[in-house]
């Protein structure tokens, strides 16, 4: 059912049904009986975050004409999804704080951190367990959860291995990327989709549109490792040896720098000195043009290839929360 243009829905913004997720997904995490397992994932969960995928589930269901209280368990599915990817992130990039929060592996050691994300991994098809729907319906939000979980992982591997294999286009950027951020950001869609009866063909494209904005997420947050703006010191990623856009930018420009810039990522986590560090940041955002803008133009259009799409436009209220969440990610 959808609102008059005059009602317009609440939108991505909206709180209904957040409190749910967040009792859902507790209530997964502690399980039958309370245990370490259980205690990591509320020590995570509890550290809270924006919870962007619950709440673009949530919306989008709602934009395709789904209640808020038939989205709850699919809402809390992908956030958990999301959250087991951060505990396995941190124990791969060494960060010590998530949320301004000691990380897992840091309070619990790496190998329970890995089973806090491992059992986090799961948690997605009980939640699915609980939607008041048919079983080839959970069957297919399944299949679409395992799917994203995939991509996110084959993601990862390939940006680690970006650095060693010496890949440096944007081709091989947008494969790690796609991956690891934006099949995060379709399964959402994707899921809502389903519960609203559209087809698989369909529902895959819907979630594709989103993935966009997956990539767009990146380029900005690669951005913002010039500064302190992530909690962390500036050049931070540099620091950790990632081929972020950045980087990719800057050699499309400047190939002649590749050997430097490598020398430099491959440097042990700890061991870079801070005037090298300064010494990069300089060169990515020179008086003008440089890496920043290039990485900024691409997002931006990125971002207009969103406000034009064909295939939201025919859906007005997703497209609206598309745009929505498209000036969340872009804002400074």
């Amino acid at each position: 059912m959808f609102l008059p243009e005059e009602m317009p829905l609440p939108g991505l913004n909206a709180h209904a049904g957040l409190d749910e997720v967040e009792a859902m997904m507790l209530a997964l995490g502690v399980g039958k009986r309370l245990a370490r397992a259980g205690v990591m994932a509320q020590e995570l969960l509890a550290t809270g975050g924006k919870r962007v995928r619950a709440r673009l589930a949530l919306a989008a269901g709602e934009a395709l004409g789904l209640q808020r209280d038939d989205l709850i368990a699919w809402a809390a599915a992908c956030e958990l999804l999301h959250n087991a990817t951060i505990v396995h992130d941190d124990i791969q990039d060494g960060d010590m704080q998530r949320r301004g929060e000691p990380t897992t592996w840091v309070r619990h050691g790496v190998p329970q951190a890995i089973n806090a994300g491992d059992l986090l991994l799961m948690l997605p098809f009980r939640a699915v367990e609980q939607l008041d729907t048919t079983d080839p319906i959970r069957w297919r939000l399944s299949r679409a959860i395992a799917r994203a979980a995939e991509a996110a992982v084959r993601g990862q591997s390939f940006e680690m291995d970006l650095l060693g294999g010496g890949r440096f286009s944007w081709d091989d950027w947008t494969r790690a990327a796609s991956g690891k951020t934006g099949a995060l950001l379709a399964l959402p869609v994707e899921g809502a989709a389903i519960l609203a009866g559209l087809d698989a063909a369909t529902s895959a494209r819907l979630g594709a549109e989103f993935a966009t904005l997956g990539l767009i997420f990146q380029l900005n947050d690669d951005i913002l490792d010039l500064s302190s703006a992530k909690g962390r010191p500036a050049g931070s990623d540099l620091a950790a040896g990632k081929v972020s856009a950045l980087v990719v930018a800057h050699l499309a420009a400047h190939p002649d720098d590749t050997v430097w810039l490598k020398t430099l990522l491959t440097r042990p986590r700890g061991h870079l000195a801070p005037e090298d560090v300064a010494l990069a940041l300089q060169k990515f955002c020179p008086s003008s043009g440089g890496a920043v803008e290039a990485v900024r133009a691409r997002a931006e259009a990125l971002g207009q290839s969103l406000r034009t799409s064909h295939t939201l436009r025919a859906i007005p209220d997703l497209h609206a929360v598309a745009i929505d969440l498209l000036t969340t990610l872009v804002r400074p």
